[in-house]
């Protein structure tokens, strides 16, 4: 494989609306407020944490494609317009742009609302509401803004997928089939899925948002290389293969730790579902990052977020490598390392 650079980092989070919001909300540590979010039923409402309207107003959230699609849709295009502006590309038609977009819930607003309406009366339920209830509704909309008519994929599973989708992109840089490659993962919530992930794990808040990497094999021409050093293999959640196991052998594959490494992690703050991470990396000696427990569980946001968050500590210079474990809602356990090099 070649190697594979990170050119430029996006944001979308319950911080804000880029990455320095977001690193800002890390560094402090606290969890960020919750809002209530109704659930239809109840007199109790869902405590979520919810992503601010940006102020001003983005000006690309003008683009004709965004005007009735869903709040992840934007984020999606939030994050991947500061990943690519971070990296100093110019949106020009004629490159060969891979984009791949990651996501777990999907537009679950414009889901519910469809199906409401089918529901009570399916003679006058909108057909405008139905291309957005699609998985791939949001990767085509960033196909558009962005005027690239390549390879654009869509993966659907736990926040896993996001480092699945990372490995995707190198292959196709190695193999030379794009020049670079967008890689998006995002989430929006609503009462149905806060309230469906409340039945595993009551003590934690869910959150929204999205992370974006923009990839390529050319090398920064300023400024520290960051470059993707490794990705695991997925090890499975089985009946042969318990969570602390997987978690274990995805821990293994991965390179030695240097003096200064980052572990960014996907502990959520609730002790039946982190136990089995807190396990497989109890022995860990560096410095650690855990963006759920700040921001909540944003599902695919989440591991979006953890990858964002620990290359942007390398980009700062915090540290010069980065461990990301993801230890997925109900899939599987990967892993990866990225590392800084100092361009001479």
């Amino acid at each position: 494989m070649k190697r594979i650079f990170v050119h430029g980092l996006g944001s979308v989070s319950p911080a804000g609306w880029d990455v320095p919001s977001l690193s800002q909300a890390l560094d402090f540590g606290a969890p960020l407020p919750t809002v209530p979010l109704e659930r239809p039923g109840w007199k109790s409402p869902l405590q979520t944490r919810r992503v601010a309207k940006p102020i001003p107003k983005l000006a690309f959230l003008a683009h004709a494609r965004l005007r009735r699609t869903s709040p992840m849709s934007l984020y999606a295009a939030a994050a991947a317009m500061e990943a690519l502006q971070g990296a100093g590309q110019k949106l020009e038609t004629g490159r060969r742009l891979g984009i791949i977009f990651c996501v777990t819930a999907g537009c679950v607003q414009y889901s519910r609302r469809f199906y409401d309406e089918a529901w009570k009366n399916p003679a006058t339920a909108s057909p405008l509401l139905f291309p957005e209830t699609v998985f791939n509704a949001p990767g085509s909309h960033l196909s558009a803004i962005l005027e690239s008519p390549h390879v654009n994929y869509t993966l659907v599973g736990d926040p896993g997928a996001f480092l699945q989708a990372v490995a995707l992109a190198a292959g196709w840089l190695s193999n030379n089939r794009i020049d670079s490659c967008l890689v998006v993962g995002a989430e929006e919530l609503d009462w149905l899925t806060a309230d469906a992930y409340r039945h595993f794990s009551r003590g934690v808040a869910c959150g929204e948002g999205a992370g974006a990497l923009y990839l390529s094999c050319e090398p920064p021409k300023t400024g520290p290389q960051t470059e993707l050093i490794a990705i695991t293999n997925p090890r499975l959640y089985l009946n042969g293969m318990s969570r602390l196991q997987a978690i274990r052998e995805t821990r293994a594959e991965l390179p030695l730790p240097g003096g200064d490494a980052l572990l960014c992690d996907s502990l959520a703050g609730w002790p039946a579902r982190d136990r089995a991470e807190i396990e497989a990396w109890s022995d860990w000696q560096g410095s650690r990052l855990s963006p759920k427990r700040v921001l909540g569980e944003g599902l695919m946001a989440a591991g979006a977020w953890q990858c964002v968050a620990a290359l942007d500590r390398l980009r700062e210079g915090k540290n010069s490598q980065a461990f990301v474990s993801i230890a997925g809602s109900h899939q599987q356990a990967i892993g990866a390392c990225f590392s800084t090099v100092n361009n001479g």
